[in-house]
């Protein structure tokens, strides 16, 4: 028996949107944007984080979320759906803020703190946006995609948790940045 995208694979995807299929493939491309968008993003974290942990945290990252990207790519080319042509406004926003964080004039371990705040943030769009695209392919019984998107969903979750371990550790520091530290402001 077909699913329910065999009906859609080769027509148009109208403007507006109309069934919970179009609305997956829409929320597919939004996440793609996201991807693309933090593909840029992360390098930046990464040379603006002080500490070692943190560097190589946004570094790692940074593979696995051109992996994500791929895995999106397949998908929507799967479903004979357009790749790109969507932005992600909410990760255009989440990234300003993250701009904003690694342009402000504070000491490395303060500054290390709010890379991790603007990094959580990112990371509990994507697992709110993976969770629900997860959700839709479950439904409509497309359990392939549905598998990848959750083994995406579960990479995203253990950066948060990542994110949260470090913070544990970064955010005493910046609690009380060391003399030196502020010697050199």
């Amino acid at each position: 028996m077909p699913t329910v995208f065999e009906s859609i694979k080769h027509t148009f995807m109208p403007a507006k949107i109309t069934n919970l299929t179009e609305l997956f493939v829409e929320q597919l491309q939004d996440l793609y944007s996201a991807e693309t968008q933090l593909i840029d993003a992360l390098p930046l974290m990464a040379k603006a984080a002080y500490a070692k942990p943190l560097k190589d945290g946004f570094k790692m990252h940074l593979a696995q979320t051109k992996e994500h990207a791929k895995r999106l790519e397949r998908i929507l080319k799967g479903l004979k759906a357009e790749v790109g042509g969507k932005t992600c406004r909410a990760m255009q926003g989440l990234i300003k803020e993250g701009n904003e964080m690694i342009g402000e004039d504070a000491l490395p371990e303060v500054k290390d703190a709010g890379l991790i705040a603007a990094a959580q943030r990112v990371e509990h769009y994507e697992i709110a946006g993976y969770g629900t695209v997860k959700t839709f392919a479950t439904l409509m019984g497309e359990r392939e995609i549905a598998a990848t998107l959750g083994k995406t969903l579960k990479e995203e979750s253990d950066t948060d948790k990542k994110l949260t371990a470090a913070a544990k550790t970064l955010n005493i520091k910046a609690l009380m940045p060391s003399k030196g530290d502020k010697a050199k402001k």
